[in-house]
């Protein structure tokens, strides 16, 4: 018997799932011990009992027989099945106990079906069923809670037909979801081939420089390689998108507002642009590398050698700054944060990033694109609606007390990690107060002194500012180094997960590499930020902040 047929066999009928310590009534049929003891409940004050099965009737409750043999038969079943963790996809909403993929889903319903269910699922016209999806909500319209039919070509919106008759959209040019995907997905062919075209030009390139490059040249051929892998995941993209057939995936797909036309974009050789690697055009060394090594060497140094380091003085632990009060939220450094010396060639010279083990490497394509969690944010910060920026306040807003929100320095985190991968991310700070910004694990402690990040072993930070004397210091485990003072109002933080580095640098004009933590890590990391009297701004990612803010998609703060 197949095993989809043994399984039949093995349903309770009342719950329509794997018999639970099964038992039998005196017609022969079996039920779960707790189904029909529920059943005969209901029916104390008939005063005559029923099978659910057979309809047979008992003047008396019947009594309840353990079938051991079928509780053998379901066990072993049971055991032979794939665990719950096993299971790979979307399964249905009614088998709890033990789970079993989904065949389809309800929009009206909000729930994924098994084939079993779905024989009981209502056949009228408003439960409209769709292939498995775990963001049924998403398919809905926010406003009407109907089902998103129509797409609104004005706003680049998917809509009800609530909202095209008489909501927001009234009046505006609409299309057909399938239409209006067909035609993204025209464009996003065009994209694609142009893209193949540009990443065998890439290609050509890599090959060409491997075969004449030295070992200075190393960093040039890693950032072709880092774009070529690039372009190759951007035309992995899609071709996904292309070969959908929901063609409300492919028009509310998050990604494809970033794609542009590669003839529209510079920084390519064929684009008439120029890529460099830390101020280093990479034309001007291909044509060099056919003048002679030579010239290379000499060119090199220029741009890679750091100057000797300079002693840093010994630095006490900050004082309150003078002439005002310290404002409520921030405390003074813990006593138990000790200073110690930087250790290392940290920083180097000429104002560029130094390759000292390689730690001025810069990750990606473009910056991470980080949201603040307001469910973390202490009451002396106000989070900005588009879920970037962090504000000092002094009055407090009033927001609920849970183990989730820093609760004694004025700080918050992002609302999710990195745990493999290259990562940057860039802030802009204020320079009138005291701020801290890093990375932390969602394992940091949210309540007490010791809560700060850099202050504990799961955080690191970059700080500056009155509450440290003016200083630049890089914190972990409550040991700081001290650093030059920076000077520029912006800063970039870089992690590398596999290979335990997080790097801090300054960006000014060229970047100038200021400090790197190396470490194993052992859980997430999410960007963390403290920020009192002023304010903290997340650079990047604001076109998808803005997708998601126009879908709804994000809280508000006020």
């Amino acid at each position: 018997m197949a095993s989809a047929d043994l399984r039949d066999e093995l349903l309770c009928s009342i719950c329509l799932d794997l018999y639970k310590d099964p038992v039998t009534l005196k017609c022969g049929h079996n039920f779960c011990r707790d189904c029909i003891h529920q059943a005969l409940n209901a029916q104390d004050g008939a005063g005559v009992y029923s099978c659910p099965e057979c309809r047979t009737e008992f003047r008396e409750r019947p009594a309840l027989i353990k079938n051991i043999t079928l509780c053998n038969v379901a066990e072993r079943f049971l055991s032979t099945q794939p665990h719950q963790e096993e299971i790979t996809g979307i399964c249905c909403t009614y088998c709890v106990d033990s789970p079993v993929p989904a065949v389809r889903s309800c929009l009206l319903c909000e729930a994924s079906l098994c084939d079993k269910h779905l024989r009981y699922h209502s056949k009228s016209p408003e439960h409209v069923l769709t292939d498995p999806s775990t963001s049924l909500e998403k398919r809905k319209c926010s406003v009407h809670k109907k089902v998103l039919e129509y797409y609104c070509t004005d706003d680049d919106a998917c809509i009800c037909v609530s909202c095209s008759l008489a909501g927001d959209h009234r009046g505006h040019r609409v299309e057909m979801l399938d239409e209006a995907s067909e035609k993204k997905k025209n464009k996003l062919r065009n994209v694609l081939r142009k893209l193949m075209t540009k990443r065998e030009k890439t290609e050509e390139r890599c090959k060409r420089l491997r075969k004449e490059a030295t070992q200075s040249l190393s960093e040039v051929i890693q950032k072709l390689d880092i774009k070529k892998d690039e372009l190759s995941r951007k035309m992995r993209h899609i071709e996904e998108l292309c070969n959908m057939a929901d063609p409300l995936t492919v028009l509310q797909d998050p990604d494809t507002g970033d794609l542009c036309d590669p003839e529209e974009g510079g920084g390519d050789e064929d684009t008439g642009g120029h890529d460099t690697t830390h101020g280093v055009d990479v034309d001007v060394i291909t044509g060099m590398l056919h003048a002679g090594f030579s010239d290379i060497v000499t060119h090199l140094p220029t741009i890679s050698s750091p100057k000797p380091e300079t002693p840093l003085p010994t630095i006490s632990p900050p004082k309150p700054k003078t002439m005002r009060s310290q404002p409520p939220g921030i405390q003074s450094w813990p006593s138990h944060v000790q200073a110690s010396p930087v250790s290392g060639a940290q920083y180097g010279g000429h104002g560029v990033i130094v390759r000292t083990g390689g730690e001025g490497r810069m990750y990606g394509q473009g910056p991470a694109d980080i949201l603040l969690d307001i469910n973390t944010a202490n009451n002396n910060l106000l989070i900005s609606d588009h879920m970037k920026t962090a504000n000092w306040i002094e009055e407090m807003e009033n927001r609920p007390v849970t183990t989730a929100r820093f609760n004694y320095h004025p700080q918050v985190m992002s609302s999710w990690g990195f745990s493999s991968g290259r990562h940057y991310w860039d802030v802009e700070i204020s320079r009138s107060g005291w701020w801290s910004v890093g990375m932390c694990y969602p394992s940091i402690d949210r309540r007490g002194e010791q809560s700060l990040i850099g202050c504990n072993n799961k955080s690191w930070s970059l700080d500056g500012g009155w509450a440290c004397d003016n200083q630049c210091l890089v914190v972990h485990n409550g040991k700081r180094n001290p650093l030059p003072q920076i000077s520029s109002d912006r800063v970039r933080i870089c992690l590398d997960y596999e290979a335990g580095r997080l790097s801090f640098y300054e960006l000014c004009d060229p970047i100038r590499h200021l400090h790197t933590f190396t470490t194993t890590f052992t859980e997430p990391l999410h960007a963390a930020l403290c920020i009192c009297d002023g304010s903290i701004k997340i650079s990047g990612g604001e076109a998808a902040v803005r997708r998601r803010h126009h879908r709804g998609n994000l809280p508000r703060d006020r």
